[in-house]
């Protein structure tokens, strides 16, 4: 579904009461988000959106993930989106939450082995938008996939369309939600970005916490700026994009897989 319905979408401004919350947050520069949870706001790399702005193609976010500096029993990103965004990081089932998630690659010859992140890849030609019957998937402008949970009828084809196993059903009642995270019983849910955080200027919550806490795997920015620090480093390195053969173009880049 590729129509004027989803370019609408894409150009489509946030709510009022939303879009205060973060230029409000934007203004402080480090604002608590729930408790544990602070926005970091970027240095050069992201700003808040004016209310007025609606979002463009000027910016493509995209995220350059390190495997040779992410270590094996590190999961540091998969529990700050947890918190963030109000889902359970403890759940492993095949219907659990699959927002993020830490997967290990061996070379059966060698056995040498990777772990690395994987969630929604943000792909600029989503197969899931493709095959979504009402229009609840769709990509803005600025490269971010999401799901509008006001129109998911929760058919799922969208689960089986994603190449990247990233997208989850909520089977169950839902507790603790965030509110500038909704989710919904019923409906589909993925990787978001941390969108909230990025309109208010700042990085997703996953980036945030491997810098902390982690290996410092994880690198967030403009992918349209060749002057943003990601972009230099996907001139200057070898980089691979899983399923690249799908000529989906994803967001998300891999060093040293």
């Amino acid at each position: 579904m590729t129509g004027k319905r989803s370019q609408d979408r894409q150009a489509a401004p946030q709510g009022a009461s939303r879009r205060d919350f973060l230029r409000a947050a934007a203004a402080l520069g480090g604002v608590a988000l729930a408790p544990g949870v602070t926005l970091h706001l970027l240095g050069g790399e992201a700003a808040a959106r004016p209310l007025e702005e609606a979002v463009t193609s000027k910016h493509r976010w995209g995220m350059l993930i390190d495997a040779g500096r992410c270590g094996d029993g590190c999961s540091a990103c998969v529990t700050a989106c947890a918190e963030e965004n109000g889902w359970d990081a403890g759940a492993t089932g095949p219907t659990d939450p699959q927002w993020i998630r830490k997967l290990e690659l061996r070379d059966p010859e060698t056995g040498a082995h990777r772990t690395l992140p994987m969630m929604c890849q943000h792909c600029a030609s989503p197969p899931c938008v493709d095959v979504c019957p009402t229009g609840a998937s769709f990509k803005r402008a600025d490269g971010i996939v999401l799901v509008d949970k006001h129109t998911c009828i929760g058919c799922r084809y969208c689960v089986m369309a994603c190449p990247y196993n990233a997208r989850s059903f909520i089977h169950e009642p839902l507790t603790g939600q965030k509110p500038y995270a909704p989710r919904g019983r019923g409906t589909v849910e993925s990787c978001t970005l941390c969108v909230h955080r990025i309109d208010a200027g700042g990085e997703p919550a996953c980036v945030a916490a491997c810098a902390d806490s982690g290996g410092g795997a994880m690198l967030f920015g403009d992918l349209n700026d060749p002057e943003s620090e990601i972009s230099k480093r996907v001139a200057r390195y070898a980089t691979s994009r899983v399923r690249a053969d799908l000529n989906l173009d994803t967001g998300v880049y891999y060093r040293n897989l």
